[in-house]
């Protein structure tokens, strides 16, 4: 991507008015998609996204540059724009680089950026007949199918030097069902990072009828009584309303700055002694994972909470130095053009002892959480407010009758408490975070757990 010589000339450049450490990011990223609506192919996209991003520390300051011009010119001035706007002077810094191979944890078979067009379109068609085909109350489908090839270099004043390149692979179908002028949606959109291969892996038209149903559901469905309750979440994106409520106060973004409701309480009780909660981006081929981080760190399985106790933070290197404590593999960023900090990659509340037909049969009145939707949290208080997608009444322990427009209130500290329940079958979904450092491939996770008691935001 950039030759050796090259990136040790722009790592002394950067440090040359007083910055004790530097670092280049390299990044070439190549994204394919195909769009389906209304019964065809509406769009097909086709995007290379090429560049260069030099961050400079001294001490908990940093200075980050970036430029799209890959010319020696061009990465030269990045680097002294960077440099002066860190300190004055020019003191000459030599660096010398060491180049280290990369295990690769998650083997692609078929590259999708390789892939004939003819052959995602059959797959997403599909999967959106299928959507179409379950009711005449189906009024529209929508669906993509995603391909990205992202290659990146990070190199450092340390003398570290790495490439890497992650696959990924995903389809997204949405469904509308309509009845008497009234509208109600569904969805579905597994991904893994895999090639092409992944789509051998799932049953491609139960991912349109998955959407299809849920909507039709939804279409049927009463309000959700508002009140606070027992609540039992499902597995897989479930594990989202971890990934938010919790999971964004244990990154260093806000625990280095003391902006979280979670600073200060390493090997403390903060959870149900139930909870093992589990950050882990070496999962073979997950969603979420990668080799090495956006600075060049390998990713680890870091459990966050154990048996209720808080164990670790997840921790990049402008948190460490401002926390003293060792990196964690946690550090990302969308592309070059944006400075990266502490993310999450997969995370998840680890099956506990609870067996799942125990945790429905146990609710005497509540809100059976079949699937979460979106939601925002606040990481300094914790309060958050998440959507019910799908969800149903529970009465003397059986589900019921389908409600909608139900959602989630209250503080991730209080419902690390309130998980009295946790089953055993573990499952994950994807999804895509946002935060400083741009949007990320993240996986959720989690058992069916149970909530004693919660808000419940609804009519």
């Amino acid at each position: 991507m950039i030759k050796q010589s090259l990136l040790e000339e722009l790592l002394g450049v950067a440090m040359s008015t007083g910055g004790d450490f530097a670092e280049v990011y390299g990044e070439h990223t190549h994204n394919q998609n195909v769009s389906f609506v209304d019964g065809k192919i509406d769009r097909i996209g086709d995007n290379v996204l090429s560049g260069v991003g030099i961050r400079v520390f001294l001490g908990e300051r940093t200075v980050y540059a970036s430029t799209s011009d890959l010319t020696r010119e061009g990465v030269l001035a990045c680097a002294r724009s960077a440099a002066d706007a860190m300190g004055e002077g020019s003191a000459p810094v030599s660096i010398r680089l060491t180049p280290v191979s990369v295990p690769d944890r998650h083997p692609v078979k078929v590259n999708p950026i390789d892939t004939p067009i003819a052959r995602k379109t059959a797959i997403l068609k599909e999967a959106c007949f299928a959507a179409m085909e379950e009711s005449d109350k189906i009024a529209q489908v929508q669906g993509t199918i995603l391909g990205v090839d992202h290659e990146i270099l990070v190199a450092n004043s340390e003398g570290l030097l790495k490439q890497d390149r992650h696959v990924r692979s995903r389809i997204v179908v949405n469904a509308v069902a309509s009845e008497n002028g009234e509208n109600q949606s569904g969805g579905c959109s597994p991904g893994r990072g895999m090639g092409m291969e992944f789509f051998d892996t799932i049953d491609i038209p139960e991912v349109g009828r998955h959407a299809a149903r849920q909507a039709l559901t939804n279409l049927r469905a009463d309000y959700c009584k508002a009140g606070q309750m027992t609540v039992a979440i499902e597995n897989g994106f479930g594990g989202v309303i971890f990934h938010e409520a919790c999971g964004h106060s244990l990154e260093a973004t806000q625990v280095g700055v003391g902006m979280s409701e979670m600073c200060g309480k390493l090997g403390q009780k903060i959870a149900n002694e139930k909870i093992t909660a589990i950050d882990d981006g070496t999962i073979p081929n997950a969603w979420g994972s990668v080799n090495i981080d956006d600075e060049g760190n390998p990713t680890q399985r870091n459990v966050l909470i154990e048996n209720g106790i808080l164990k670790n933070y997840m921790i990049d290197r402008l948190g460490s130095r401002r926390m003293g404590m060792p990196m964690t593999g946690n550090s990302r960023r969308q592309g070059y053009t944006y400075e990266p900090t502490s993310r999450m990659t997969n995370t998840f509340i680890y099956n506990g002892p609870d067996k799942n037909e125990d945790i429905i049969a146990s609710i005497e009145y509540g809100l059976y959480a079949k699937e979460m939707g979106g939601g925002s949290v606040n990481p300094l208080t914790g309060a958050f407010n998440f959507s019910v997608r799908e969800g149903y009444m529970v009465r003397n322990g059986k589900i019921c009758e389908p409600v909608r427009g139900a959602s989630l209130i209250g503080t991730g500290s209080r419902i690390l408490q309130d998980i009295d329940m946790v089953g055993q079958n573990l499952a994950t979904g994807q999804g895509v975070c946002g935060s400083s450092s741009g949007s990320v491939p993240t996986d959720v996770g989690q058992p069916l757990i149970r909530v004693t008691k919660i808000t419940v935001g609804g009519r």
